[in-house]
């Protein structure tokens, strides 16, 4: 087959969309801004220490697994994907913990440490998940919503699991505990959405991960992206890093080429987005075709939070720490009321910790650790000067873990650097430097979600993060899936 086809955007759905339509027989070429793929998953490297740069927690690795398998290899003898014990370390501001585990009796034995009668209650959370899982993950993800009446068939199975509630309505109504409330309900935090705000199809997460476990992936997400590019260079897909974009040019009604900030046109019978779709609307379409598809006002539109990332050696190990650590502020409600909404940098924050070390100690010299801390903030949609606050942050959050869960640590840190949200609007050329593009609020999912099709331009797809199903490693292999199909309706391939 000769059709070209052209992916913007170097990250998790960009690279599965491109082996996909590879599979399909198409010419692929895949055009990347930065002079690594990944997007997101990015790899930093400083002064001997490695750092995954976005994603590291792997919850569904058969999607990862189906790739190698279109071309007849096998995962296992690229990438070598690790269970993780505990899942998550919950770290409270009193000094309470709770171990989030694989096995359901140890959960239930941590559970236990807080409230007893909550063992009934999370084994009523995880079939009400089971229950969302089968609707929301089974039926929903891998199907295109370009249709309001493919959704309206299925409103009927989202009023029965009562989607309209919000996650931690959902986790409220099984749980009584109030930190058991606050760890069972962070779930939508991993893929940009605020648990009193995202709709509780997102609490499908829990049976997600009871079904297929939690995982680092050996050498962590940047060699999954290096054994996907190498399998993308042997099936014949060409690569061109530091290869930004300035627009698609529409001529006729569909997607004739892509123009290259140089100047240079590529042609194309099709394009593929992995880039933010509200980027792609507002900087890369002609203005006839660049609205909101969201088919609402733009003022109406919800953006995930910002992230800020601190990334950090250490001369000692912490091995007390776990590989995930989820360490939280006494205030929960109100902080990210303050993020999301009021969209104002608070005093106190809540973080999440990554350790690859206690995994695999090559991310860090010997007898070293490597670390990096994502702290939720509001994005540029508020008004924070970062050339100032993010070095107080900085030393914030440095001072909070020195006194609480890494005694120590103020002395003994080193090659320090960050990330703001100015940074991922600058990098990954994200509106608003939100960290997960559009939030995944009821309004804002599914067939409300950005599509992967466009309505208007026949041959202009998405795969990424702010289209259906959402953020998230899952959520964008699972992009690819729908566009998949899409093109093999769209352009009559057999398979």
């Amino acid at each position: 087959m000769s059709k070209k086809v052209v992916v913007i955007g170097g990250g998790f759905g960009g690279l599965a969309a491109a082996l996909r339509c590879r599979k399909l027989g198409f010419d692929v070429t895949l055009l990347e801004r930065l002079n690594m793929l990944g997007g997101r998953a990015r790899v930093f490297e400083k002064d001997g220490y490695r750092h995954d740069a976005g994603p590291t927690v792997i919850t569904a690795p058969f999607l990862f697994e189906e790739l190698f398998e279109l071309f007849g290899e096998n995962l296992k003898d690229h990438l070598n994907f690790k269970s993780l014990d505990p899942w998550y370390r919950f770290y409270f501001h009193n000094g309470k913990t709770f171990d989030y585990r694989p096995s359901i009796e140890d959960t239930n034995n941590e559970i236990r440490k807080f409230d007893e009668n909550d063992v009934d209650g999370y084994d009523k959370l995880l079939k009400t998940s089971k229950d969302i899982f089968e609707i929301g993950f089974e039926k929903l993800s891998d199907k295109p919503f370009i249709s309001f009446w493919e959704m309206a068939k299925q409103i009927p199975s989202l009023i029965k699991l009562k989607s309209y509630l919000t996650v931690s309505q959902l986790v409220n109504s099984k749980l009584k505990n109030k930190y058991l409330r606050k760890a069972f309900s962070i779930h939508p935090l991993l893929v940009g959405g605020n648990p009193f705000t995202t709709t509780s199809i997102y609490a499908l997460i829990h049976y997600l991960e009871r079904k297929w476990g939690v995982y680092f992936c050996m050498g962590g997400t940047g060699k999954i992206v290096r054994e996907l590019e190498n399998l993308m260079l042997r099936q014949g897909i060409t690569v061109n890093k530091e290869t930004d974009v300035e627009q698609i040019s529409i001529i006729n009604g569909k997607a004739e080429n892509v123009v290259l900030n140089n100047g240079k046109k590529i042609p194309a019978d099709l394009v593929i987005c992995n880039a933010d779709p509200p980027t792609v609307y507002s900087e890369m379409l002609p203005l006839e075709y660049s609205r909101d598809s969201l088919l609402k006002p733009k003022k109406f539109t919800h953006y995930s939070m910002g992230l800020y990332v601190l990334f950090f050696g250490s001369k000692k190990k912490f091995s007390d720490v776990a590989h995930h650590t989820i360490w939280m502020s006494e205030r929960y409600k109100e902080l990210l009321h303050d993020i999301f909404e009021k969209k104002i940098l608070t005093e106190d924050f809540s973080l999440y910790l990554h350790r690859p070390t206690a995994t695999d100690d090559t991310f860090a010299p010997e007898g070293c650790d490597s670390f990096y801390v994502l702290c939720p903030v509001p994005n540029l949609q508020g008004d924070v000067q970062w050339n100032s606050e993010g070095p107080k942050l900085k030393d914030r959050i440095v001072e909070a873990l020195d006194k609480t869960i890494m005694p120590g640590l103020k002395e003994n840190i080193e090659a320090e650097f960050w990330m703001t949200p100015e940074d991922f609007k600058n990098d990954y050329r994200s509106k608003y430097g939100a960290g997960f593009s559009v939030a995944p609020i009821f309004s804002q999912s599914a067939w409300f979600r950005y599509h992967n099709k466009d309505k208007k331009i026949p041959n202009l797809y998405f795969s990424a993060a702010g289209s259906h199903p959402g953020a998230g490693i899952p959520g964008v292999l699972c992009s690819a899936k729908v566009i998949e199909k899409l093109i093999i309706k769209d352009f009559k391939v057999s398979h």
